[in-house]
């Protein structure tokens, strides 16, 4: 089969899949509780996928050139006995990794790595309990994160990495902190710019800290070989060893190389994170279609995308409704 390439010539390398859009966070960056609040009107169980749902279409993704998948939410671990959808996407023979904000970790990690899973990767964006707090407006504590990465650890599911979203006022003093607290272990911090992704965040881009400003109080980084196309962190090695990275969608765009397709917990694919629709793939998987039409429109969306919002950001429509990230996943 010739490879499936979009327009700006980008082939189709990973897969990341929603499995719920519900979390038991409110994240100020991405589901801030004023809009999701306890009347806001989350995804019935009916129109959201069923395990054999998702491993069948992960399995054409698969067929197509998917590389990797990896699972989230909303939190994925709110999803009940996800370890069953794990033990059927292990057979796959790709990489399967999942994000979570960890705190469930304790409960799931030895199920989770018995059924297949082979990383995760734990949201954390503050050690400081306060700061942690004000971030998250969720009664979840550090302490429950850090266990959480402890229980990860304990059944290698590794090497594991910590995402740190930064924004300007509320966090950029805990970068030095979580650099020292998990570089002498084998985990890699990774600095995520503030993005604007959805549309309920209230992004503006002052509260933006660059990688530039980030790099400057990390001095003396020496920076490591992508190790595949399509990578999403800028990786470096620090002085006293370890790894941290950036991830830079706002001033240094990666679109350029972007092989990421994303399915959303009721079945709609997208082709950026900063999209705003998606192609409906649950209803006529539903009504009866076969894995070859299934094929043909993804296919088609794939070999139709030309995204690279962050690349022309500053040209955006104001008023563009894009997607929200804990409806597509991060």
């Amino acid at each position: 089969m010739a490879e499936l390439l979009d327009t700006r010539g980008r082939p189709l390398r990973d897969l990341r899949i929603s499995v719920t859009d519900r979390c038991n966070m409110r994240c100020r960056y991405c589901m801030p509780r004023e809009v999701f609040g306890p009347d806001f009107p989350f995804l019935p169980r009916a129109d959201i996928m069923s395990y054999e749902e998702i491993d069948r279409l992960a399995s054409l993704f698969v067929s197509l050139g998917v590389e990797k998948i990896r699972l989230s939410g909303g939190e994925p671990l709110l999803r009940r006995d996800l370890h069953e959808l794990i033990s059927m996407l292990a057979l796959h023979g790709v990489e399967l990794a999942m994000t979570t904000n960890g705190v469930l970790l304790p409960r799931y990690a030895p199920a989770l790595s018995a059924a297949g899973l082979d990383r995760v990767t734990v949201s954390l964006d503050a050690l400081d309990e306060a700061t942690f707090a004000a971030i998250t407006d969720s009664g979840h504590t550090v302490a429950a994160v850090l266990a959480g990465i402890e229980a990860a650890e304990s059944v290698g599911l590794g090497p594991i990495k910590v995402n740190t979203v930064v924004k300007r006022g509320a966090n950029e003093g805990e970068i030095l902190d979580l650099v020292e607290r998990f570089s002498s272990r084998d985990i890699a911090t990774r600095f995520i710019e503030y993005m604007d992704v959805g549309t309920t965040n209230g992004w503006a881009m002052d509260d933006v800290v660059t990688a530039d400003e980030i790099r400057s109080l990390l001095t003396d980084l020496e920076p490591i070989p992508s190790q595949y196309p399509g990578e999403v962190a800028k990786r470096y090695r620090l002085p006293q060893g370890g790894e941290v990275g950036l991830i830079t969608s706002v001033t240094e765009p990666f679109c350029g190389d972007c092989t990421r397709a994303r399915l959303s917990a009721d079945g709609h694919l997208y082709t950026c994170l900063f999209a705003t629709s998606g192609l409906d793939l649950l209803t006529p998987m539903r009504e009866g279609a076969t894995d070859a039409e299934l094929v043909a429109m993804i296919e088609s969306c794939w070999s139709e995308r030309d995204d690279r919002y962050s690349e022309i950001r500053a040209e955006a429509s104001p008023s563009r409704v894009r997607v929200e990230m804990s409806y597509i996943g991060g």
